[in-house]
C-alpha cells in the first residue's frame, strides 16, 4: 500500500483538472453570455475545451483508426483488427486486409513499451499495409493487469517475442522500433540457440540501444547518474483502487508523461498557447495537425516496474545486450549465434533518444553472420521520430526496408520446360 496513495492522488489531480476543463468550457459557453463582447469569454471557453481534451486523453487507448486502405486495382480493402496471439501483458495481433491474397513480404513490427500504446505506430502500419501483411506487438496497460498475472520482467518480454516469432514462422520479417531492438536482437538469438527453425528472415533495428554508452544522450546520463534505489524510490507506484491491476507495482504513465513533457517544456507550453487561440476564434477541428499529435502524445500507459527497472539496470547501466552477456531463464543468449538472420540497422542522424551509434553497434555482435546479411543505414537530419513514421520514414527508409527484406527473400525457383516442349 506504501505508493497507492500517491498514484490516487495523480490520477484525482488528473481527473479535478478535465473537471475544471469542462466546466470553463460549459460555464462561458452560457448562451446569454453571448450578448457579451468580452474575449475573455471565448478565450476561457477554449481553454477549458483544451484542457478538457488534453485530460481526458491521457486515460484513453487511442483507436487505430485504419479502416480501408486502396489495392492494386484501385479498389478499397476493409482492414480487420484480428488477435493472433493473446497473452495478459501484449497480444500479437494482425491487420487483415479483406479480399486480398496472402502477400509475399509477413512484417512483425515489434512496437516499444515505453510509456506510449502501440497506436504511436498507426503511420507506419498504415505505410506498410499496401506492401506487406502487417502483424504487430500490442502491449497492455499494466494498471489493467491483474496483480494475479505475475511479473514482467526485460526476460518475459524477450519470451513473448520469441512466442511471437513462433507462431508467425521462419517466413517472418521483424521490424523493431527503438526499445524493443536489442530485446528483439536477444529473441532472435534465442531462437538460433533453442530453436533454429523458428528463426525470422530479416532482422530491421530502428533506432534502439544496442549499446548505450556507444553515444552519450540525455537518457543515457540519466541511466548513468541515477542509483537503482534513487530509480524505484522516485518512479515506482503502486495502482490505485480505480483500475483492475490494483496494488501492482509499476512505473506510471502520467508520471512518464510529466518527463517527457518536461524535457521540451517550452515547445509544448507554446503548441498548447496557439491551440487555445485557434479554439478561441473557430480556427480549430477535432482532427486539426495539433489534436492528432497530442491525442496519442498524450495516451500513456503503466509499465510494470520490474521491466522498467531490469531495462534501465540490465540494458543502460550493465550493458548485457552490448557485452552479450544477456541471459534468459539463467541460460546465456548468445548472439554470435545468429548466421542465418539478415540484419539490417537504422540510424537518425539527429536522434537525441538513440543517438548515432548505439543501434549500429548490434553488427559487431553478429560475430557469425556472414558480411553479406549486414547493411545499415544512417538517415541524414532524421530524428527519432522521423526514422519511423516520419518524413524521412516514408520517404528514404521505407523503401530501403523493403528492398532488404526482398534482397533477403527465397529465390524463385525456375520453371522446368520439357524437352519435347522446348524442341517443338
Amino acid at each position: 500500500m506504501k505508493y497507492m496513495t500517491t498514484y490516487d492522488v495523480m490520477e484525482s489531480a488528473r481527473n479535478t483538472n478535465e473537471w475544471l476543463g469542462a466546466t470553463a468550457r460549459a460555464m462561458a459557453s452560457y448562451p446569454l453570455f453571448a450578448l457579451s463582447m468580452n474575449p475573455m469569454l471565448a478565450l476561457t471557453a477554449a481553454w477549458g475545451e483544451v484542457t478538457e481534451r488534453s485530460f481526458a486523453r491521457m486515460v484513453a487507448k487511442p483507436d487505430w483508426g485504419i479502416r480501408s486502405i486502396v489495392g492494386e486495382g484501385g479498389q478499397d480493402h476493409l482492414v480487420d483488427v484480428r488477435t493472433v496471439v493473446e497473452k495478459p501483458f501484449g497480444n500479437l495481433i494482425q491487420f487483415f486486409v479483406r479480399r486480398r491474397e496472402p502477400m509475399a513480404r509477413k512484417v512483425l513490427l515489434v512496437a516499444p513499451m515505453s510509456g506510449h500504446y502501440a497506436t504511436l505506430l498507426r503511420s507506419t502500419v498504415l505505410s506498410l499495409l499496401p506492401d506487406c501483411d502487417v502483424y504487430v506487438t500490442d502491449w497492455h496497460n499494466a494498471r489493467d493487469i491483474p496483480v494475479s498475472a505475475g511479473k514482467f520482467d526485460v526476460e518475459d518480454y524477450t519470451l513473448y517475442v520469441v512466442d511471437f516469432m513462433r507462431a508467425l514462422g521462419p517466413e517472418t520479417n521483424v521490424i523493431a522500433v527503438c526499445q524493443p531492438a536489442p530485446l528483439v536482437l536477444a529473441a532472435t538469438a534465442y531462437l538460433a540457440g533453442e530453436d533454429p527453425a523458428a528463426q525470422p528472415r530479416t532482422l530491421t533495428l530502428i533506432g534502439g540501444p544496442i549499446d548505450p554508452d556507444a553515444a552519450a544522450t540525455e537518457v543515457t546520463d540519466f541511466g548513468r547518474r541515477i542509483t537503482m534505489g534513487q530509480l524505484e524510490q522516485l518512479a515506482i507506484q503502486r495502482v490505485g483502487f480505480k483500475y483492475m491491476g490494483a496494488g501492482r507495482l509499476v512505473y506510471p504513465g502520467l508520471l512518464q508523461l510529466q518527463s517527457f513533457i518536461s524535457m521540451n517544456m517550452e515547445r509544448h507550453s507554446k503548441a498548447f498557447q496557439e491551440q487555445i487561440v485557434r479554439v478561441a476564434r473557430g480556427q480549430a477541428s477535432d482532427h486539426d495537425a495539433h489534436n492528432r499529435f497530442y491525442d496519442e502524445y498524450l495516451a500513456v500507459m503503466d509499465m510494470t516496474a520490474e521491466f522498467y527497472l531490469s531495462t534501465v539496470e540490465r540494458i543502460f547501466k550493465n550493458r548485457e545486450i552490448a557485452k552479450n552477456e544477456f541471459t534468459v531463464a539463467g541460460k546465456r543468449v548468445d548472439i554470435g549465434a545468429i548466421t542465418d538472420v539478415a540484419v539490417k540497422t537504422v540510424e537518425g542522424e539527429k536522434d537525441d533518444i538513440s543517438a548515432p551509434g548505439q543501434c549500429v553497434a548490434a553488427l559487431k555482435l553478429l560475430t557469425g553472420l556472414p558480411a553479406s546479411k549486414k547493411a545499415s543505414h544512417l538517415e541524414p537530419d532524421a530524428g527519432h521520430y522521423g526514422i519511423f513514421a516520419g518524413k524521412s520514414w516514408r520517404l528514404n527508409i521505407r523503401p530501403l526496408v523493403l528492398s532488404f527484406i526482398d534482397a533477403n527473400a527465397p529465390k524463385p525457383k525456375p520453371k522446368i520446360v520439357p524437352a519435347a516442349a522446348a524442341a517443338g
